[in-house]
Order: structure tokens, then sequence, then C-alpha cells
């Protein structure tokens, strides 16, 4: 039947087919955003401007502020993210600059694709059997209450979860270099440590924001493994050795035991603040790529 139609015909029923599947994704994502705002409209005219400052969350008494489950959203991720960057640079430039081919390089870009595949109840076990006795042994050394569980617990977990979305990424832009530009550096008598500093990492660093970025919103957003080392306290954490809890957590601990109205639309706007954030993120990132790609 398609052989019987003109050329422009099929280019037009191919161009089509493009476009409505590009409006697609827009649309699911302003079904979520709808969905999100439509569930929240009680609490947004019950809690008013005290969810967003207020540190208290206890359905009992019908408070919610959400201002201490952003902080802990936060401090969770961006400590991933700063235990996870030094890392996960080093593996992108081994395996992207120094051992691009070989079996053993095959072997190594494997076992860091098998790490992103691993389901996040995975890394939440191996956090309670690993992790989670080894900050209690740091704690009684320190004289700090052994709880294990915490902020920081759920930083290293997320770090090690992340590390492979950022060194994948990023290696592969660094592949990506021209081998001219490198040859041009070593002719003028560079070494391969300034050839890295002054060429390969300027050169990719817009390919490697994104690596970054990526990671940064997969920290954001994680919830099982969180939910299983943080302590699910829902305070302000006083130190990175405290319990606290985060955003996407308290949904999935609490929705399913949720019957109030109010305290359903709270949730829902749990989700809307979480979605709005993690819209900032993503449009703060893409303006820093952007950047690094003109100056380059």
């Amino acid at each position: 039947m398609l052989s019987n139609l003109s050329l422009q015909t099929k280019e037009n029923i191919f161009q089509q087919i493009l476009s409505k599947s590009a409006l697609f994704v827009a649309a699911v994502l302003s079904l979520f955003f709808l969905t999100l705002l439509l569930k929240s409209l009680p609490a947004l005219w019950s809690n008013g401007f005290n969810f967003f400052t207020g540190t208290v969350w206890d359905p009992l008494t019908g408070e919610y502020g959400a201002f201490s489950l952003l902080y802990g959203t936060l401090l969770t991720s961006v400590g991933a993210l700063l235990l996870t960057l030094p890392l996960a640079l080093s593996i992108a430039l081994f395996l992207g600059e120094f051992f691009r081919q070989g079996l053993a390089a095959s072997a190594l870009r494997l076992s860091v694709e098998l790490l992103a595949g691993i389901p996040s109840v995975v890394y939440g076990f191996w956090a309670l059997f690993v992790l989670v006795p080894l900050i209690r042994r740091l704690e009684t050394t320190l004289g700090i209450v052994p709880f294990g569980v915490g902020i920081l617990t759920a930083a290293l977990v997320l770090a090690i979860m992340i590390i492979p979305y950022a060194a994948s990424l990023s290696a592969e832009v660094i592949k990506l270099v021209p081998q001219d530009i490198r040859e041009a550096a070593y002719s003028l008598g560079a070494t391969r440590y300034e050839v890295i500093r002054r060429v390969i990492l300027p050169y990719a660093r817009s390919g490697i924001c994104a690596g970054i970025l990526l990671a940064f919103g997969r920290a954001f957003g994680e919830t099982m493994a969180v939910t299983m080392v943080i302590g699910n306290a829902n305070k302000m954490p006083a130190s990175l050795f405290d319990t606290g809890n985060t955003m996407a957590s308290l949904i999935a601990n609490e929705l399913a035991e949720a019957t109030d109205p109010l305290y359903v639309s709270s949730l829902a706007q749990i989700g809307l603040l979480l979605l709005a954030v993690s819209a900032l993120i993503n449009l703060a990132g893409r303006s820093i790529s952007k950047k690094f790609s003109v100056e380059t």
C-alpha cells in the first residue's frame, strides 16, 4: 500500500510521525503537571505559604510543612554529587582517554553499565548490610549516637548509584574529542596531563556537564534506596550523621496510609514541588551547558 504513495506523501507521513512523537512527550509532561496541580489545590488553599517554610510534617495535627523535606532532598543529592564527581571524572578519563580498546577496557565498561542497571532496592539492601554497619562504627568512634542510618549513609549510597551515569556519558564525550586537536597539542610539546587539562576537558566540558546533570537528576528523585537508609524522620537534620527524610521517600512511605483528603492533597503538593525543583535544576543545567558550549 505504501509503495503506491508518492515520495512527497511518504515524506509528509514521516514528518507527521516525528512531530506527533515529540508532541506526545510534551503532552505527557503537561498531564503530569496538571494532575499534580489539581490534586494539590485543596492543600494549596489550606497550607498556604507555610507549606514552603514550615519544618513540621505531622498529619495527626494537620501541619504540613515541606522545608525540612526539601532540605533533606537537596542535602543528600548534592552530597552524593560532590562525592561522585572526582571518581566519575577519573573513570571517564581512564575509559575515554587512557583505556579505550581491548578486552579489559570492554570488561570495565561493561561493569560500569551493569552498575547503572542494578535496581535501587538492591543498592538499598547492600547499604543496609555494608554501609550502615560501617557508618555505625564510625559514629561510635566519633562519640556520636550510632544510628547507622541517616543523611550521610543516604548520600553515600546515592553517590555509588549515580557514578555510572556521570562516568559513562563523560567517557563517551571525551572519546569524541577530535584526534587532530590532541596531536596538535602533542606536537607543540604538551605532556599528556597538559593535553587533558587544556584541550580535552575544555573541549568536552559541555558533555561532561550534561552527564553530571543526568546523575544529579537521578539522585534527586531516587526513592527506594534512600528510604531504606535515611531513617525516615520528618525533621530538620542537625548534621550529616542525623536521620532525616526526602520528598520522594515521604510520598513512598505515606501515600498508602493517607486517608484524609487534605493529607493526600498535601502529598500531591510534595510531588508538585519535587517536579518544579527538578525542572528548575534542569533549566539551570541547560544554561550552564549552553554557556560552556559557546565558550568552546
